[in-house]
């Protein structure tokens, strides 16, 4: 290559910095890769599959190949299977369930087809205390929750993802299936090294994902994994193992990933070009996913800082990538070589071959017979660069792309919009009126409250005082009932009555001893609690005022002190009393 670069050499040395970082940026990740341990069971761990384990499986069309991944999913003894499908593919589903095992394997439906209220309709039915997310296709190893599980020996632990690699679907693996092996591979040195550097992970892969059921149990996490969408207004049904990861690091969970082969599932792949439109969708929900994890909620860049620094890197990767085919192609056709233009294009494919297969050892190691395969992978590689351009300017297209009956049109997302909007209103329109009632209500109450008092006291005034010595007692007071009809009668006469009486009052009381005051007041506070239609009036007021309050705790406005969910997520933390 120096020999070719040597005519033009000031012009390749910003591109040969380039490559000098791409590699050894690639060099650390391999070196944490050969680092990187996994976490290994207990001899006595606390979590055991037959007790604290519920694998969710959403699903709309699982085929034969579900009943190979079942088996396997049983084969861990988990204990239990919860599918969900939707409603008109029930049966079907339940046929698949009943002849793999109906004890322990249970079929739901949601009304339509979307995989995150399919998901979360499993969360709420699941008792256990782990969940674990699988797709319809994931075959997994007899060890796989063993070692999935010794993760959560870690109380902090949040989310426990595991290593891939894909199983055929014909006898030999096609062109496409072989790619998708070949991006599996380095994903798998990626996530093991930023988990070795730093703990994180850019996405716990929802072909085979675990996590803590009270986190996923917590209403504030439902209500928004359901209601996510693009710029306010696109809604988002796929992407979400990309939504739970974020969720994670926000919330201060940890993650882990388990890259080993007693953690390592199976799982099939498109084997045709749709398998280009699979690699489209993840693209734009990594672009949407890392946009909102760098510059909204920013958590990522102290929690872990090195998948940060990936994240970032992978926004520049398509330009570095095509930087350097392109300047050799311009300066070719320009003539500025003095070698002919096929000696310099196939020197640098060449080149750029060794550099590939340099990348893809670690799955040369297995299957060497995928080597003839690497120039399909080298030309990918280009066409996803110019890919993920493409989907960075179409990131309001969220539709899922490969199956048919769970993408909602434009018009469909925007009047679910328009009736999530509408509900809203129409909860906080309720919420007020019961506030102004309940208030009302109150307000009532204590006027008629003080209106007794005032009445009592005025007739008690201008009674006879009679001694303490006499031996007479006090008088009874009128019943309520006649107190509240004559409230009703004096209304009118209040305003004046009042400053008569007070005047009266003043009078009286300075013939009296501050003791007689007292006594009479205590006698007036004991006839008054006595008195029995009054004491439901106010007992009614009570139970319209303790309404008010469970309307605002209904609607979030009041929260009392109570065990609940902690900032976190975490079940059982004591709650803070706000307003």
């Amino acid at each position: 290559m120096l020999y070719l670069t040597k005519d033009l050499f000031p012009v390749f040395v910003p591109l040969g910095v380039i490559g000098f970082y791409r590699y050894l940026w690639f060099l650390i990740k391999l070196l944490a890769y050969i680092f990187y341990r996994p976490m290994m069971p207990k001899d006595n761990p606390t979590y055991r599959p037959e007790y604290d384990v519920t694998i969710i499986v959403p699903t709309i069309d699982a085929g034969e190949e579900f009943k190979e991944a079942a088996h396997s999913w049983l084969a861990n003894n988990p204990k239990e299977i919860i599918i969900i499908t939707e409603t008109k593919m029930k049966d079907a589903l339940q046929e698949l369930a009943n002849s793999v095992d109906p004890s322990r394997i249970r079929v739901l439906t949601v009304p339509k087809a979307n995989k995150r209220l399919q998901m979360v309709e499993g969360i709420r039915n699941t008792t256990s205390e782990i969940i674990v997310f699988a797709d319809d296709d994931a075959i997994w190893t007899p060890t796989c929750l063993e070692y999935i599980l010794a993760c959560f020996e870690d109380p902090n632990m949040g989310g426990v993802g595991t290593s891939q690699t894909v199983k055929s679907v014909g006898r030999y693996q096609t062109v496409w299936e072989v790619l998708a092996g070949f991006r599996l591979t380095i994903r798998n040195i990626e996530i093991a090294a930023s988990t070795h550097i730093d703990g994180g992970v850019c996405c716990l892969s929802g072909r085979t994902a675990a996590y803590r059921t009270c986190i996923l149990q917590d209403p504030q996490f439902q209500y928004e994994f359901t209601h996510d969408f693009w710029l306010g207004k696109y809604p988002l049904n796929s992407g979400d193992d990309k939504f739970l990861t974020r969720w994670m690091v926000y919330h201060g969970w940890n993650t882990y990933v388990q890259i080993c082969k007693e953690a390592e599932l199976l799982s099939t792949f498109k084997n045709n070009w749709r398998f280009v439109k699979q690699v489209l969708r993840w693209t734009r929900n990594t672009w949407r996913s890392d946009f909102r994890s760098l510059f909204t909620e920013r958590r990522i860049w102290s929690r872990h800082p090195f998948v940060a620094f990936t994240m970032v890197d992978k926004i520049f990767n398509p330009i570095t990538l095509l930087s350097g085919p392109i300047s050799v192609l311009v300066m070719a056709c320009q003539g500025k070589f003095h070698l002919p233009i096929w000696d310099i294009v196939i020197s640098y494919v060449v080149w750029l071959m060794m550099t590939r297969i340099i990348k893809l050892l670690p799955h040369l190691f297995k299957r060497p017979q995928d080597i003839i395969w690497v120039p399909a992978f080298l030309i990918f590689g280009y066409y996803f660069a110019i890919m993920k351009i493409y989907a960075l300017f179409t990131l309001h297209e969220v539709g899922w792309g490969t199956r048919a009956g769970i993408d909602q049109t434009p018009a469909e997302a925007a009047q679910e919009k328009l009736k999530l909007e509408q509900q809203r209103q129409d909860q906080e329109k309720v919420a007020m009126q019961d506030r102004d009632e309940a208030t009302h209500a109150a307000l009532s109450a204590a006027a008629a409250a003080a209106t007794a008092t005032a009445f009592e006291q005025r007739q008690e005034h201008m009674r006879p005082r009679v001694g303490a010595d006499s031996g007479v007692g006090r008088p009874d007071s009128s019943g309520s009932a006649d107190l509240i009809r004559q409230f009703t009668q004096q209304q009118q006469q209040q305003r004046l009555q009042i400053p008569m009486a007070q005047q009266q009052t003043a009078t009286i009381s300075s013939s009296r001893t501050l003791e007689e005051q007292e006594d009479e007041n205590d006698a007036n506070v004991y006839a008054y609690n006595h008195d029995d239609e009054l004491a439901q009036y106010f007992a009614q007021a009570d139970a319209l005022v303790a309404s008010r309050d469970a309307g605002l705790r209904l609607y979030g406005e009041y929260h009392v002190d109570a065990p609940a969910i902690d900032e976190y997520g975490r079940a059982g933390a004591p709650g803070r009393g706000t307003v």
